[in-house]
């Protein structure tokens, strides 16, 4: 780094060591006086946050759906280009689906509760959810993302959620979604309706 500062009236160029030297002096007089945390007491802010167990219903446990995310299902090719999926938009989905599944009429599979997650762990917690489900066979699940109101700005994942059901890890096997009804969730939750499996 390198940065310039005047003295007697000329320039003079500072090296990143004299600019170390200088952050050290200024830390040292900064510090005077200051006593160290105890360990005891002290946590690192750095530290990952641990995953909560994934709730799942069904009688469906995490283990179940670990390594599944790269299967394959001989009724879904992941190579074939796909139109873009909308929240509450429905192609290739009857009315009468299409109204059940908005009115949340539709019988719940399994669940997924992604409250506490970062995004990354987030994004492959749905993308071995979505798999798992659609390769056995679930048609309607539910994922619960949370309203994001204490974010500003609103939930991160509740945004991101549209953008990662398009990507290629779960959009072949998915037909729709769309907001949940309140007693299921309301915005903080989307019902999901997977495409039917031919095994």
């Amino acid at each position: 780094m390198v940065t310039h500062s005047q003295e007697k009236g000329r320039s003079k160029t500072l090296t990143d060591k004299d600019i170390d030297e200088h952050d050290e002096v200024l830390f040292k007089k900064t510090m005077t006086g200051v006593k160290p945390l105890n360990n005891k007491r002290f946590r690192s802010t750095r530290e990952k946050k641990v995953s909560r167990p994934t709730r799942l219903s069904s009688g469906l446990s995490k283990t179940s759906f670990t390594g599944l995310s790269n299967a394959t299902s001989k009724t879904v090719k992941k190579n074939t280009l796909q139109p873009k999926l909308y929240i509450d938009k429905f192609s290739g989905v009857d009315r009468r689906t299409m109204e059940r599944l908005r009115r949340g009429k539709l019988s719940i599979e399994a669940r997924l509760d992604l409250h506490g997650y970062y995004q990354d762990v987030a994004q492959s917690e749905l993308n071995s959810f979505i798999s798992s489900c659609a390769l056995s066979g679930r048609r309607v699940v539910l994922v619960i993302t949370g309203k994001g109101s204490l974010s500003k700005g609103g939930g991160v994942l509740r945004k991101n959620l549209p953008d990662w059901l398009n990507q290629p890890s779960c959009r072949p096997y998915i037909l729709a979604f769309c907001a949940a009804r309140p007693e299921h969730g309301g915005g903080g939750a989307f019902y999901i309706l997977l495409r039917r499996s031919n095994n």
